[in-house]
């Protein structure tokens, strides 16, 4: 062999090794909720946050995240481990399109509803376990090694039942042995849950070393519903889950040192004032037929969503009823009371990425979402203090993205589209990842 081939061969293996060695092992934590400006603003907010504060300004952070229509918690944290629009991955909304109420507001939990490729199946596939509790759209995920699912139904102590069954077997009970919490104390909404399963994810951690380890921490966001974004409620639970998230970062590197971190969100919030009933227009105008209790019967087309409505027609080459639906949407934007802020049709759908099921999609201004009963007047008080959903487009409505690790250059990135997020990571964690629409970050 020549001396040149054998350089060559020399090089390209120093190479394959340092690229290797450059691979980190990876946790994503998800703050539902969780505003750009509670980190990067956090001293002006008067914010107790230093753990965030502290992993924004060691790594790279995003002064905000322009995410998916709607910015509703499955779509866009699909979006985050897909690098896709939800017109790609599926995942349409947070509930399924069910106008005559069958599914029993059923939310899109099922793994198989995904239409693309996953950064945890292309973790999987080469070779790297992962690990997620209680993640979005996760039920019955192939490429999950270690699986406790966000999934609900019974809203009591059957639901820890039925979470424990679509877990991956005997990982409810390694958890709860290693952490001596029981999994009503790591499962829901409350700060209490998020911080018991960010224990769960520090155990399982330092147990089986995954590659890859999501996390979804669900209280902010609930806490930002019932009390508003920037509340006293709202800060204090942030300033909770800092604490909680410094504790599980440590424990996670104690058993894997060179162990990267993302922070991310879903969306943003907006304060909520007033409901707006759009139920009873449709209903008015024959699009919609209801019974005495007002359920409903049969339709044409008919709004799903909240602040911002996808109005899904039964048969969309129903020109006629097409035409029917535009004039009545024309006719209540046209009424500042109701505060409908755009109406966009199909192909703008198309250019946000919206679902196709979609042919009217009405984006609300701040303030204003949809109310659920059809009996409310026209405008009424808000039933939430809080909301998101809006189009994307609204500033509200950005989200976070926090990565820190050893290997991660201090950046200051800018605004970003949540479509990188995935790819990014990939790249940190040295995994092919050709699927997404996105391009790395570093």
């Amino acid at each position: 062999m020549s001396v040149l081939r054998v350089i060559l061969v020399t090089g390209c293996f120093v190479a394959a090794v340092a690229a290797t060695a450059e691979a980190r092992p990876l946790l994503m934590i998800s703050v539902d909720g969780l505003r750009p400006g509670d980190v990067l603003d956090a001293g002006k907010r008067g914010l107790k946050i230093p753990v965030l504060r502290e992993l924004a300004e060691d790594g790279m952070a995003a002064s905000g995240v322009r995410n998916v229509l709607p910015t509703v918690t499955y779509p866009n944290h699909t979006t985050l481990i897909t690098g896709v629009f939800p017109s790609r991955h599926g995942i349409a909304n947070n509930v399924t399109f069910d106008p005559k109420r069958q599914n029993m507001d059923g939310w899109y939990w099922y793994a198989r509803d995904i239409k693309v490729k996953t950064l945890w199946d292309a973790v999987h596939a080469h070779g790297g376990k992962v690990a997620s509790l209680s993640w979005p759209v996760s039920v019955g995920a192939a490429g999950i090694d270690y699986n406790i699912p966000e999934y609900w139904r019974a809203h009591n102590a059957e639901d820890m039942k039925l979470v424990t069954a679509l877990s991956t077997p005997g990982l409810v009970d390694e958890m709860q042995k290693a952490t001596g919490l029981p999994l009503a104390k790591a499962d829901g909404d409350s700060v209490e849950a998020d911080t018991g399963r960010l224990r769960y994810a520090a155990a399982l951690i330092a147990a089986r070393h995954p590659e890859f380890t999501t996390v979804h921490l669900r209280a902010l966001d609930h806490v930002e519903h019932e009390t508003g974004p920037g509340s006293k409620e709202s800060n204090a639970a942030l300033e909770s889950l800092d604490r909680a998230i410094g504790e599980t970062v440590a424990a996670a590197r104690k058993a894997s040192p060179d162990l990267a971190v993302a922070i991310v969100s879903d969306h943003g919030f907006s304060p909520v004032e007033h409901d707006i009933n759009l139920i009873a227009p449709f209903v008015q105008a024959g699009l919609i037929s209801l019974d005495a209790k007002g359920k409903v019967t049969s339709w044409q087309a008919e709004p799903w969503g909240g602040a911002s409505v996808a109005v899904v027609l039964a048969d969309p080459k129903d020109d006629a009823v097409k035409a029917k639906v535009a004039k009545l949407l024309k006719d209540l934007a046209a009424r500042p009371e109701l505060g409908i802020a755009e109406v966009a049709d199909a192909g703008a759908i198309a250019k946000m990425g919206g679902t196709p099921m979609a042919s009217f999609w009405i984006d609300f201004k701040p303030g204003y979402t949809m109310g659920n009963d059809p009996s409310k007047p026209a405008v009424s008080p808000g039933t939430v203090k809080g909301n998101h959903g809006y189009f994307p487009t609204q500033p509200n409505m950005r989200a976070t993205f926090i990565l820190e690790g050893s290997s991660i250059a201090k950046k200051s990135l800018g605004e970003i589209d949540m479509r990188d997020v995935a790819p990014t990571l990939a790249k940190v964690m040295d995994v092919p990842f050709p699927g997404s629409d996105g391009k790395p970050l570093l």
